[in-house]
């Protein structure tokens, strides 16, 4: 592919050269038979655009707000692990995409630079994504130092007590480098065994499976920083998420990498809104490939949207300028949409600018 890519699938195409077969195969990949990661694409395209006509669209504002940030579009960066494997400069480049494109960032725990580092590089607005280990004090440690070097929340992942089956993954034997942020902490190599890969090997030794409900106050009572809890999909665990008081909830299955089979994020994000009542914002991760899944998430009810393959193969294929335009084309995708759906701004994005599945089957009804 000699040509310069126009949409964000064609980078996918260019990381793909780029990338050795196991790295590849690990960003790319899902768990088990891959029913969630192909389902969290297919699922947007189920969902039919309703637009209105012959609004003036000269002017279009795409800015909008996430905990009191300005940003210039309702779109961050996911926590992605492991940057340095896709291109030498990992995770500073992303951070400086994120910066020169005006919005967030959210560090992963398993980064290959560490956050002091990540800090240091530009002026990003920066969320830490926090796992739990078996050991307290290392997490408490890793929260302590996000808030000491300018991040701004926590994003807990709580979809992982164990590690999901991604059996690419286990062909290839994956090699994990060294995860920076641990070093001093955990060890910070592991090597796979014949049954696994090294991913594996390090959640099953250091993730501590028996986090619960209760233990959101700890981690309350250890930082200042607002927490937003990521893997949230049903309106039963939305409203045991108010109860514990957390800041914000990003509907999100991990990229199809944890539980295969569990639902598309985009078929349960309206129900996870409904429950929310708008008492904190709702966002969603999870098969943003185009402009037009920007917008049936907002009017489903979502802040904003993260997005982590994609800005990885931009990373693969054209390092920190891949990732801007990555998040430039986004943009215009979803400035564009906006336009021919005659929305001139994020707030005006309405729940009647799009016609689910079940909205068809209640219409067939009547």
């Amino acid at each position: 592919m000699t040509e310069e890519p126009v949409n964000v699938n064609e980078f996918r195409e260019l990381a793909r050269q780029a990338l050795p077969k196991m790295y590849y195969d690990f960003y790319t990949g899902g768990a088990e038979d891959q029913y969630t990661l192909k389902e969290n694409e297919e699922a947007f395209r189920r969902i039919i655009i309703q637009p209105r006509i012959l609004g003036n669209v000269r002017s279009i504002d795409l800015s909008t707000t996430v905990l009191g940030y300005n940003i210039s579009m309702p779109v961050m960066i996911a926590p992605t692990s492991l940057q340095k494997l896709a291109n030498p400069e990992g995770e500073i480049a992303t951070a400086r995409a994120a910066s020169a494109c005006n919005t967030i960032m959210v560090l992963s725990t398993s980064s290959t630079y560490s956050l002091e580092e990540v800090a240091a590089c530009c002026d990003a607005i920066r969320f830490f994504q926090l796992y739990v280990y078996k050991r307290r004090d290392i997490s408490a440690k890793l929260v302590q130092r996000a808030e000491n070097n300018g991040y701004k929340a926590i994003v807990l992942t709580v979809d992982s007590p164990r590690l999901g089956r991604r059996e690419a993954d286990v062909k290839n034997k994956l090699v994990v480098p060294p995860l920076k942020n641990l070093e001093g902490l955990l060890p910070t190599k592991f090597v796979s065994d014949e049954k696994g890969s090294g991913l594996a090997a390090l959640a099953s030794g250091t993730l501590d499976a028996s986090f619960c409900w209760e233990d959101i106050t700890w981690l309350k009572s250890i930082t200042n920083l607002p927490i937003l809890i990521k893997g949230v999909l049903t309106r039963e665990d939305a409203i045991k998420a108010l109860k514990v008081s957390v800041d914000g909830m990003i509907v999100s299955n991990h990229g199809g990498r944890q539980l295969d089979y569990s639902p598309a994020t985009i078929s349960v994000l309206e129900e996870v809104v409904d429950a929310v009542g708008g008492k904190v914002p709702v966002l969603v991760d999870g098969g943003i490939r185009r402009g037009t899944d920007i917008f049936k998430a907002m009017a489903l009810g979502a802040q904003a949207v993260l997005v982590g393959r994609a800005v990885v193969y931009g990373l693969a294929a054209k390092g920190e300028k891949g990732v801007n335009r990555v998040l430039e084309m986004l943009k215009e995708e979803l400035e564009l949409t906006m336009a021919l759906s005659g929305c001139c701004s994020v707030k005006e994005i309405s729940r009647s600018h799009v016609r689910t599945k079940h909205d068809q089957q209640l219409r067939s009804m009547l």
